[in-house]
């Protein structure tokens, strides 16, 4: 069990460790107005995920019959013709993007990204289907050799460009090798079929998930959209910096974990033995986060001076906070795998909609001469509200009993506030290296209140959706 984790885990972070020294060395290399355009790539693609994702690699990794032959055809159909229409959202919107943002002289660049899901169209779904068996291996290739590609290209495009040009005939090289790989490295031949019953079949597994993502849209990037808006452009390159290194590693765990646990929640039927491992999955985001936050919250002044220089210096006292409000995001992931392996594909959205709810609050306070730490602060009490309801619906959705997340929360809590309060390093050494040990230690208490988590660990044992 414990092998198979690290597998998933280092992959996708090698993956992810690939893509964020990418961003990194675009940023360093580039002026700060140039990266600010740079992030804007990343709302456009958002648009594309929204207008079309319906967790499709999900559908056949949690269905019963996902290993079919028949019904693997009719997801390569269906996801060809909502990545089509996704491309052609993602080329009409091109320039109300630009405008919204004041950047449109860079219409043509959102238009480009268009081939992106026409990409994604022609992807082979068996780096999904192999998850069943717990084989990882195929999916792990397509992520990480693109990325290291990518970042082999950013001096040869740097060199030839010297601008924001370099972020974006890099993604659509990566998007272009993943593309590719899925084919080379899949076991079956790949075949398409519009099968109007696949389809129908997806749509009702799918809308819920379609929905939250126009929700996640939101999540992501209604922040960005905001602070780019209202505040300028150079400001959102320092927004978008703290949230690329926040969240990175947190997509790294929330991919993580949804691979290792969903094949095996989803194979088991009896309640007896899914209760136990549900409270494993829902224990493992909060450490998860709370990692993220003690490293932060070390390393984070570090990190930035040592990565990025002095052009991003206005990132160091905001960083901990950054990763404060990615931990509370992070503590959902748990839950919405659980209520997943059970087909409860409205969970997420439902809780992504309480998130989304305080926009208006931050659209306020920034159109009113309202600064980046509100504006983080907000955020983090939507996402701690959505995670009270993503765990309030796993419990009465699935009758599971909670009781066995009071203790780490409360631990986790107490590590969140001390993090807050203590607001980042100290500048004298020893302060800190004692305020770290402190942080480290009330992640190691709030581990060590995890019963589910270290029993499940113990126990070593792993199921799969074997056919």
């Amino acid at each position: 069990m414990i092998r198979t984790a690290l597998l998933i885990i280092s992959g996708n972070a090698f993956g992810s460790l690939l893509l964020l020294v990418r961003n990194l060395a675009i940023a360093r290399l580039v002026s700060v107005e140039d990266y600010g355009i740079a992030a804007t790539f990343a709302i456009s693609m958002a648009v594309v995920e929204m207008a079309s994702g319906l967790g499709l690699q999900q559908l056949i990794v949690q269905d019963k019959s996902g290993n079919d032959e028949k019904l693997q055809a009719g997801l390569h159909g269906f996801n060809l013709l909502r990545n089509v229409l996704a491309a052609a959202v993602l080329f009409l919107l091109a320039g109300p993007i630009a405008d919204f943002l004041g950047v449109p002289h860079v219409t043509w660049a959102y238009q480009l990204l268009a081939l992106i899901p026409l990409m994604r169209g022609v992807e082979h779904f068996d780096i999904y289907r192999l998850n069943r068996q717990l084989t990882f291996g195929p999916l792990i290739v397509t992520k990480t050799v693109p990325a290291a590609v990518s970042v082999a290209a950013i001096w040869p495009l740097y060199h030839a460009f010297g601008d924001y040009r370099v972020m974006l005939y890099a993604v659509l090289l990566q998007w272009a090798l993943v593309s590719a790989l899925s084919h080379l490295v899949a076991r079956r031949r790949f075949s398409i079929s519009l099968d109007t019953a696949t389809m129908r079949r997806g749509w009702n597994f799918g809308w819920p998930l379609l929905l939250n993502n126009l929700l996640l849209f939101g999540v992501f990037q209604g922040d960005k959209l905001i602070v780019g808006h209202a505040i300028g452009i150079e400001t959102l390159a320092i927004f978008a910096m703290g949230v690329t290194l926040t969240l990175t590693p947190t997509l790294v765990s929330a991919a993580s974990e949804q691979q290792f646990y969903l094949p095996q929640l989803s194979a088991l039927d009896d309640k007896e033995k899914f209760a136990p491992m549900a409270g494993a999955a829902m224990q493992t985001s909060l450490i998860s986060g709370l990692l993220l936050v003690a490293l932060i919250y070390c390393f984070g002044e570090y990190m930035v001076q040592i990565l990025l220089g002095d052009k991003y210096a206005g990132l160091i006292p905001l960083l901990t906070w950054f990763a404060i409000w990615q931990a509370v995001r992070t503590f959902k992931v748990g839950g919405t795998i659980v209520a997943l392996s059970r087909a409860r594909t409205a969970n997420g959205m439902i809780a992504n909609g309480v998130r989304a709810l305080v926009l208006p609050i931050a659209w306020y306070y920034a159109t009113t001469g309202g600064d980046v730490l509100t504006i983080v602060w907000i955020a983090t009490a939507g996402e701690a509200a959505g995670y009270i309801v993503s765990i309030a619906l796993v419990s009465r959705q699935l009758k599971l009993n909670l009781r066995p997340m009071i203790t780490p929360l409360i631990a986790a809590l107490a590590t969140l506030a001390f993090a807050a309060t203590n607001g980042g390093l100290p500048e004298e050494f020893g302060g800190a290296y004692l305020h770290g040990t402190v942080v480290f230690g009330l992640v190691l208490l709030t581990f060590l209140s995890c019963n589910a988590l270290r029993a499940f660990i113990a126990d070593r044992k792993i199921q799969t959706l074997r056919d």
